[in-house]
């Protein structure tokens, strides 16, 4: 039985604050070892659940954040950008039979700690198909059409009641609660690592790859905070505007519409000036 980790890291316990999750700053390295801890957990209970093989696909900006000398040496991971698949890379080998969400988040214009979807600005909500969409819901998509199931999913409390949206059977471990997008009641990483773990051995059971589906279409809409990041993500094939600051394309599946969702956001990420937007 193979495991997949899709770990991101907003997520995290005891990430709060934007300097928590951006590379290169003091508290960054402050915060890699409690990401790193939220994922060993997650590895050590997945293999005390039964899997055979736990796979860490690093998700969070650069993706190069965990530190692998303190990963579970029964793991291995998939650090490093330009991804295929992005936060759910490998998942399309046909080989994974279950994929746990660790450190993850609400969506864009949603409440939760840090929330956002890809783009830490700009973006100001997703929809998919009319409703509104998380990474966790557009990912999940993603996996679904090859038969994987999302078995996991780690967060704020926020996170765990979307979940019930795109992954109701999953096991949720919520390792604060959100009080503002920039704040948040804490549990210590000991409590939050002992959560995760158990949900994580539970959750094994539920890893049961089924035969992938039938890719479906799907509508996907994007709003930005300024008019001209329209301009900018419309360069991009089909896509189209719908509106003063809103964009919209369809795809004849997620795996042709996350990779879309991915040129968007490279493209508009490039349109924005530092101090205006």
């Amino acid at each position: 039985m193979k495991i997949l980790i899709s770990a991101d890291m907003e997520g995290a316990t005891g990430v709060t604050w934007p300097a928590d999750v951006l590379p290169g700053t003091p508290q960054w390295e402050r915060c890699r070892p409690m990401f790193t801890s939220d994922v060993n957990a997650a590895v050590t209970g997945f293999f005390e659940g039964g899997a055979d093989e736990v796979l860490i696909n690093e998700a969070h900006w650069t993706m190069r954040n965990l530190l692998l000398e303190q990963l579970d040496d029964r793991a291995q991971m998939l650090t490093g950008r330009h991804k295929s698949l992005s936060m759910v890379e490998g998942v399309q080998h046909g080989d994974v039979d279950g994929i746990a969400f660790v450190g993850y988040h609400t969506g864009a214009g949603e409440e939760g700690v840090l929330a956002h979807t890809y783009l830490a600005n700009s973006i100001t909500g997703v929809w998919v198909d009319g409703a509104r969409a998380s990474e966790g819901l557009l990912n999940a998509l993603v996996v679904e059409e090859y038969g994987v199931p999302v078995v996991l999913v780690t967060g704020d409390d926020r996170t765990v009641e979307d979940a019930k949206g795109y992954a109701p059977d999953a096991f949720a471990v919520a390792v604060k609660d959100y009080v503002s997008r920039y704040a948040a009641v804490c549990r210590t990483p000991g409590r939050t690592a002992a959560d995760i773990r158990a949900a994580a051995r539970k959750a094994t059971a539920l890893s049961v790859r089924s035969s992938p589906s039938q890719p479906q279409e799907h509508t996907v809409e994007l709003e930005f905070d300024a008019e001209h990041l329209v301009g900018a993500a419309s360069v991009v094939p089909g896509v189209e505007r719908t509106g003063e600051r809103r964009v919209s394309y369809t795809s004849p599946g997620m795996y042709e519409g996350i990779r879309t969702f991915k040129a968007v956001t490279t493209v508009v990420s490039a349109a924005v000036e530092e101090q205006y937007g």
